[in-house]
């Protein structure tokens, strides 16, 4: 598993997520920026492939390459011109912006790190125990229903998502 060519093949995508990632919340035109997190997923599904997990990543290609993307474009392409360029942000608010982009990096990375997660340890805690920490915990903690779990504000994301599209289907009649 830790050939040489795993090595390179996983620092090659990880350099095209990131390029990627950059590229799609930098680029002026919509449809170019949803294009370039098509990459992005595609890129994520790749990782899932080499680290052995082939339903995960067919699952990302399916549903979120696949359906979310068609969904993402379908809307853009219903709310705005395909050709249409969006203006640079001014100073001010690239600076609001930023700031509220570290700020929130570092809340969630606080976060990650101090909340219970896993059996009720910390996921630091759980790392300077020596614990290892399998796919079936962390899915358990990601989708499960209890305490510190994940499942509600999953299903309160893809109702707003829903509701989004929906209100991009309203202003699209309405013009």
């Amino acid at each position: 598993m830790d050939s040489v060519a795993n090595i390179i093949l996983y620092f090659v995508v990880a350099i095209a997520v990131t390029v990627f990632s950059v590229m799609a919340v930098t680029s002026r035109r919509i449809l170019r920026a949803a294009t370039y997190l098509l990459f992005v997923l595609i890129s994520t599904a790749v990782i899932y492939f080499q680290l052995g997990y082939q339903f995960l990543g067919a699952v990302q290609i399916a549903v979120y390459a696949g359906g979310i993307m068609v969904l993402f474009v379908f809307s853009i392409i219903l709310t705005r011109k395909p050709g249409e360029k969006e203006s640079f942000l001014d100073s001010h608010r690239r600076a609001i912006g930023i700031s509220v982009s570290v700020a929130g990096c570092i809340l969630l990375l606080l976060a990650l790190f101090t909340m219970p997660l896993f059996s009720g340890v910390s996921l630091s805690e759980a790392l300077e125990a020596g614990n290892m920490i399998t796919m079936k915990e962390i899915g358990n903690a990601m989708v499960g229903s209890d305490r510190f779990q994940y499942l509600l504000p999953f299903e309160a994301v893809s109702v707003l998502l829903l509701a989004c599209i929906i209100g991009g289907v309203v202003v699209a009649r309405k013009r």
